[in-house]
């Protein structure tokens, strides 16, 4: 990954538009991370991914709410020693 100041990008962006179709860039500003330049492909894959992270959170609470619901009253008071005792007892 290409590491340049904010004004090197001010200066050098047409080429860093060329840059960025082979690896992202880093753009510095007063010692810190400003921002990343990436291509469209590059983009297109991290919203894919932040998508199916999304939507794997949402498989998961629902899963969990659907089996909170399913718990009798004596499985919902147990506490977690309960629980480490029986995972014990049953081995």
């Amino acid at each position: 990954m290409i590491t340049v100041t904010s004004a090197e990008a001010r200066n050098r962006f047409g080429q860093l538009l060329d840059t960025v179709q082979r690896e992202p860039v880093t753009i510095m500003r007063h010692g810190r991370v400003a921002a990343f330049i990436v291509s469209p492909q590059t983009m297109q894959e991290l919203q894919d991914a932040r998508r199916k992270q999304s939507s794997a959170v949402e498989e998961l609470e629902a899963y969990f709410a659907k089996a909170e619901g399913t718990l009798t009253d004596a499985a919902r008071n147990l506490t977690d020693e309960d629980i480490v005792r029986l995972v014990h007892e049953s081995r």
